[in-house]
């Protein structure tokens, strides 16, 4: 999978209005949970099918883009967070340790196309 960083809102508009799901990783660049998370998500091992970008937003750089997300998608904040959105939802969230490529397309099966 591709990362791509997450820097501004209207980056967050363009992906909440897509009609195809978008995955949003919250990193904190000083936390060791999330830079685990983080690498286990860039492995080549890892993939969520009909993912092919996780858009990266560092906490620390962009807080106004993770208060914008948790308003917009009333996510309540954590670190790591990784969100799948769709036609304007979250329609996954995880965030810690649970954080993997396996349990998101699991959950994304769950929750169809």
């Amino acid at each position: 999978m591709q990362l791509t960083p997450l820097e501004s809102l209207d980056q967050l508009k363009e992906l909440s209005q897509s009609e195809s799901k978008q995955v949003i990783l919250k990193h904190n660049t000083t936390c060791p949970i999330s830079k685990g998370v983080l690498q286990r998500l860039e492995s080549t091992d890892a993939v969520i099918p009909g993912i092919a970008t996780i858009h990266v937003l560092d906490l620390h750089a962009h807080r106004d883009v993770s208060d914008a997300i948790a308003t917009q998608f009333g996510v309540e904040h954590q670190s790591p967070q990784l969100l799948v959105l769709q036609k304007g939802s979250c329609v996954y969230t995880e965030w810690g340790y649970d954080i993997s490529a396996e349990a998101t397309a699991e959950a994304l099966e769950d929750v169809g196309n």
